[in-house]
């Protein structure tokens, strides 16, 4: 790559932020929502149905016409939608989940991003919500923007990735399932939905304080009587007892010496040929992938928003810290990429693997 073709890369970069709000303020204002109720809408009426002024509206939808998203009739200078047209309602809905979850829990922390990493901490959580120690995960309890910001978002994933993990991995009839960190309910529910059998009993651990809500949820759900909660820390400990243990959307929280303390636990719990399953995002093989949005965005999200540490590694790298742990793996696979839909960043993977003596 040639120096200007290095600075041109770079000027990408500059103006990412600047598109990203753009796009997101112009849904945000109504703009979009009203170009599809009424084709044709000019500046001047937006901004009296928005609250804008005419001219504010003129300029941001530059972009949009530039991208194509909304087309400008020359001669009237009427709005339709262009490309957005031809978006379903629920992928859009999707979409700005994603970038609603972005603005709220990301852009404002990755400001501190430089001193995040220096630190291994969450200085942009101290510096705008006060929270000295701890994590974006803890904070969401205490401040609702971030909760409903992320956890709107969460709940979408989870919706759409658990059928693929649960149609690829094996509980059998029967089984004792302990999902590992599994918040307030919602994977054991679609486990026993996906994997209903006679017997089968799903236990959700997580924080003591997690424990009202995932009851409620069980309840709610209809699956009271095959679900439960037991409250506690995995670094402290994990319950024993469990046929199967589930880790979806957890272990790239950490780096690898508290992952490593994860799956040495999991192993100390589980009776030799005991199973456990993971469900975590991955870097591909070849980092230098363009078409893998994973490198893109989760090395930020989790050291300067989420963590202060953490993030993906490899599905090699996965398989080497399971055999460090005392598992044989089983099974190891991605998603392949045309399921996913185009606007999603994670790429996620599933491990199996069984306990050794």
């Amino acid at each position: 790559m040639t120096s200007e073709a290095t600075l041109a890369r770079f000027r990408e970069y500059m103006v990412g932020p600047s598109r990203f709000m753009t796009l997101l303020s112009s849904f945000e204002l109504g703009l979009v929502d009203k170009i599809r109720q009424t084709p044709g809408v000019t500046a001047a009426e937006l901004g009296e149905a928005v609250g804008a002024k005419a001219d504010a509206v003129e300029q941001l939808l530059l972009l949009l016409v530039k991208e194509d998203f909304v087309v400008q009739d020359q001669a009237s200078g009427g709005y339709t939608l262009g490309a957005l047209a031809d978006v379903a309602e629920k992928d859009l809905k999707r979409a700005l989940a994603y970038m609603n979850m972005i603005k709220v829990v990301a852009l404002r922390q990755l400001f501190y991003l430089t001193e995040s990493t220096r630190t291994g901490s969450l200085v942009g959580l101290k510096e705008l919500y006060g929270v000295d120690e701890g994590t974006l995960y803890g904070a969401v309890a205490e401040h609702r923007d971030l909760r409903d910001a992320w956890a709107n978002l969460m709940n979408t994933v989870t919706a759409h990735i658990d059928p693929w993990f649960f149609a690829n991995v094996d509980i059998p009839a029967g089984a004792q399932v302990l999902d590992l960190a599994g918040n307030t309910g919602l994977g054991a529910i679609h486990t026993y939905r996906h994997k209903a059998s006679p017997g089968l009993r799903v236990t959700t651990f997580d924080l003591p304080e997690k424990e009202t809500e995932a009851l409620e949820n069980f309840k709610a759900h209809g699956v009271a009587e095959h679900c439960s909660f037991i409250g506690g820390d995995v670094f402290d400990g994990i319950p024993k007892g469990f046929d199967i243990v589930l880790i979806k959307h957890f272990l790239d929280m950490f780096d690898k010496d508290d992952v490593v303390r994860i799956l040495k636990g999991v192993n100390a719990s589980l009776e030799v040929g005991g199973q456990v399953d993971i469900m975590v995002p991955v870097y591909p093989e070849d980092i230098t992938d363009t078409d893998n949005y994973n490198v893109d965005f989760f090395p930020a999200f989790f050291i300067g928003c989420a963590m202060g540490q953490g993030g993906p590694q490899k599905l090699s790298t996965y398989q080497s810290w399971l055999e460090e742990c005392g598992f044989k793996v089983t099974k190891a696979i991605t998603k392949d990429a045309s399921e996913i839909p185009p606007d999603v960043i994670p790429v996620q993977a599933i491990l199996s693997a069984t306990k050794v003596a």
